[in-house]
């Protein structure tokens, strides 16, 4: 094959990036032979093997992993449309199809081509009507203009939630996308992406973190960032000694901000000083909880205040090589650290002996390539190396011990790294005194769905109720609607219904009267996690809203252990019915019981992650999923196959996907 020589030396610039494992450039040579020729041949899949002294397989169990690899073309402009519950609500589904008729794009040709003939015959149709028959290894997830020119993907959450529906036209991210607009987006220019819009804070918030997000006059480059007094924290850290700065972590009680909640500190602390193995440090920029959009504006708009946090926690825990994992779906965030990166080893403050205090530090960036399964630390620790993202088994894998090539390793998410830089600045004590016993400092809440003013709000941690962050803050529901749901901290988080009184071991509390921190929320029987509010009104019909989130986590499951690979799927399949109307009278108990066997039986947190939903979503709404579910026998479903009818099946019946937003409730299927 013939490669550009402009092509090569970007290959081996990104192969020096890690001198542990040329393994672990497998991901970004898949992306740079993607974005050269548009997709992954099998004749690139050898290439990159051999480049990297590897098996062919090596390479194409990634292509056939990461959602974001192409083995065939997509169309001269590619446009990625978020279907993940946010951007559903606010009308993804029909933006999809706006976009797809306004770029010439059959999505009924299409669909016959994916999922068979879309009629049905009386031969391959079975069971409720509209069930598409998918032809094995010939549809594609991409739908494609007969010329050629335009391209459109549902994808799965593109953290915009505030800013609902988004769409991504190549590397460019549109939010707000209005249905009148779905054309404009076939002919984006650079120019015409969505830009930062000046955001007062309200005045409940604190901003610590994202001061300088959205503020007149500022900008990304390094300049900026001096003249607000950057990197002096980082002078003031090479004047303390690393294990005063552990300490200083500590004493803030400063939990992480990823979704688990871990103490800092106390993560840091398990790190041994002067060990026979390096350390690493791993900033987790994988940002793809649905409901969650705070790291993308860090990573937009000020990379130099994550930069220096990650060099101080780098001085810190011993470690001289940091990488930042970033979703694949930031393209323009890497961009710009790159372009960061590039300022502060410019300005010294990144590789051999920084400020003259004899440190060095490199930090280098890896895109992910579109698995949310790379959020959980010891999966996104396997696709830095070069693997699939399959999850470790704790213990004895916990990464402070063996972590990053079986060396200790500390991962925080950017929010939490952003923090460390403000201790320093602070002191641990005083940052300790903002929010409350064991629920310290500020946190940014991500609110989406049903309310005025969806976006982020930095917050002291329990400073607000739930009833102020959505009537206060975020100016209420949409006129004439009421509170109906919320889901407080990311879509795995367990759904709180509105009029449900929470009993703690001291008071009684109405959801409005939760306070947003940690402890509490988890006494109310869900989590902060993440931070991302979703919030839904009386429209909201919870089957279909479960329905989407299903459909999430049954894409997003990366197949390793049987009760998350095999249950996933099946809720999904379940819920596809009830809302088919299909649903039967034992499908309730029956969800609840596959949720049930999947919580605390896999290797990783994914597996409470699928099941919350389903299981607060029953138990919160019984009523909406016995409505769906009266039928005394299920209908016609399409059959098991065995390996060799597989083999000869032309056309193998499923069941498709359903296509409701969710925001007008559906009629019982008694009724119809």
């Amino acid at each position: 094959m013939t490669i550009p020589s402009e092509l090569l030396l970007k290959i081996d610039e990104a192969i020096s990036h890690y001198p542990v494992s040329k393994r672990s450039a497998s991901l970004p040579l898949l992306h740079l032979w993607q974005e050269h020729f548009g997709y992954i041949s099998d004749e690139a899949t050898v290439w990159i093997a051999r480049k990297l002294e590897l098996q062919p397989i090596n390479i194409l169990e990634l292509v056939t992993f990461y959602p974001m690899f192409r083995r065939a073309p997509a169309g001269k402009r590619h446009i990625r449309v978020c279907r993940t519950l946010s951007c559903s609500m606010a009308g993804s589904y029909e933006l999809r199809d706006a976009i797809a008729k306004a770029g010439g794009i059959d999505l009924k040709k299409w669909e016959a081509g994916y999922y068979g003939d879309e009629q049905g015959d009386d031969e391959h149709s079975h069971g409720l009507t509209g069930h598409h028959v998918h032809n094995p290894g010939h549809g594609s997830p991409v739908a494609i203009s007969a010329d050629g020119q335009y391209s459109i993907e549902f994808v799965e959450c593109l953290a915009s939630c505030g800013s609902a529906p988004v769409a991504m036209v190549d590397d460019l991210f549109k939010e707000n996308v209005k249905l009148s607009d779905a054309a404009d987006l076939l002919h984006l220019q650079r120019s015409d992406a969505t830009l930062p819009v000046v955001k007062a804070p309200h005045p409940r918030e604190k901003r610590i973190v994202f001061k300088n997000i959205d503020t007149e006059g500022w900008t990304n480059d390094i300049d900026c960032y001096l003249r607000d007094g950057g990197y002096e924290e980082l002078k003031k850290a090479f004047g303390m000694k690393p294990e005063e700065i552990v300490n200083e972590v500590k004493a803030s009680g400063l939990r992480g901000r990823g979704g688990a909640g871990f103490p800092c500190g106390v993560k840091w602390g398990f790190i041994r000083p002067g060990g026979p193995k390096p350390t690493y440090l791993i900033c987790n920029a994988d940002e793809s909880e649905p409901g969650t959009f705070k790291d993308r504006y860090i990573l937009h708009q000020d990379p130099h205040q994550l930069l220096e946090g990650m060099i101080i926690s780098c001085f810190a825990v011993g470690a001289k090589l940091a990488y930042i994992y970033i979703r694949g779906e930031f393209p323009e965030g890497a961009q710009i650290l790159e372009k960061a990166l590039a300022e502060a080893r410019a300005h010294g403050f990144l590789g051999s002996n920084i400020l003259g205090s004899g440190f060095d530090c490199e930090i280098y960036i890896h895109r992910g390539a579109g698995a949310y399964i790379c959020g959980e630390e010891t999966g996104l620790i396997e696709s830095l190396e070069g693997k699939r993202a399959y999850p470790r088994i704790k213990p004895p894998y916990f990464p402070a011990v063996l972590g990053l090539y079986q060396c200790p390793t500390i991962v925080n998410n950017v929010e939490t790294l952003c923090d460390v830089k403000h201790i320093v600045r602070m002191g641990g004590a005083e940052y300790a005194k903002l929010g409350k016993p064991n629920n310290t400092g500020t946190r940014i809440l991500c609110v989406s769905g049903d309310v005025q003013k969806p976006g982020y709000y930095e917050v002291e941690v329990g400073s607000v109720t739930m009833g102020e962050l959505i009537y206060d803050i975020c100016g209420g529901l949409k006129e004439g609607r009421t509170l109906k749901a919320v889901i407080p901290g990311g879509s795995s988080a367990k759904v709180l219904r509105a009029g449900e009184k929470f009993k703690l071991k001291d008071k009684e509390l109405a959801l409005e009267d939760i306070p947003m921190d940690f402890d509490t929320l988890a006494a109310c029987g869900s989590m902060a996690g993440s931070g991302g509010v979703m919030v839904m009104d009386d429209t909201r019909d919870m089957v279909a809203t479960l329905n989407n989130l299903n459909e999430f986590y049954a894409h997003e499951s990366c197949g390793q252990c049987t009760p998350c690979r095999e249950g996933s799927l099946w809720m999904k399949k379940i819920t596809d019915r009830m809302l088919d109307g299909g649903g039967v009278a034992r499908d309730p108990a029956v969800l609840k019981n596959v949720a049930d066997n999947i919580a605390g039986k896999t290797i990783c947190a994914f597996g409470e992650a699928c099941s919350w939903p389903t299981q607060s979503f029953l138990a919160k709404f019984p009523e909406e999923f016995n409505a769906r579910s009266t039928k005394a026998v299920p209908p016609p479903m399409p059959p098991e196959y065995t390996s060799e009818e597989l083999s000869k099946e032309a056309l193998i019946p499923t069941i498709s996907s359903p296509r409701d937003t969710g925001r007008d409730v559906m009629a019982p299927a008694a009724t119809k």
